[in-house]
């Protein structure tokens, strides 16, 4: 499960490429020079470090995605609720909501959340 780990930099890259795959990997050099200021040989090097991981695939100079963007979250997301609240989903929700009001419908699709993921309804 850690091929899911991603550092900010490698974050922001497969991102880039999420919201345009697939994209020719010529688009993808400009797109990265644009959006995260990197030099060809930067975008290649990170391509290239992703593609070894079996994150990406880049044939014919067309970059897909293996790992798809929700993979990568979920595992942000365990990895962040381990290292910070101890595995704690109430521990995490207190800090994030810290006193601040959520409305009715917010309320409601969390309870709807919970209910699902226990099987209730």
């Amino acid at each position: 499960m850690d091929n899911y780990k991603l550092f900010d930099a490698e974050y922001k890259f497969m991102k880039l490429i999420w919201e345009n795959e697939p994209i020719n990997s010529t688009e993808l050099v400009k797109r990265c020079n644009e959006n995260l200021g990197w030099k060809k040989s930067t975008t290649y090097t990170v391509l290239r470090k992703l593609c070894d991981r079996g994150m990406l695939k880049n044939e014919n100079a067309t970059v897909t995605s293996v790992t798809k963007r929700e993979e990568a979250q979920k595992y942000e997301s365990e990895a962040l609720l381990d290292k910070a609240f101890e595995g704690s989903l109430p521990k995490f929700l207190t800090a994030f909501l810290g006193g601040k009001k959520i409305t009715n419908s917010e309320a409601e699709a969390l309870k709807r959340i919970i209910d699902e993921s226990r099987g209730g309804k």
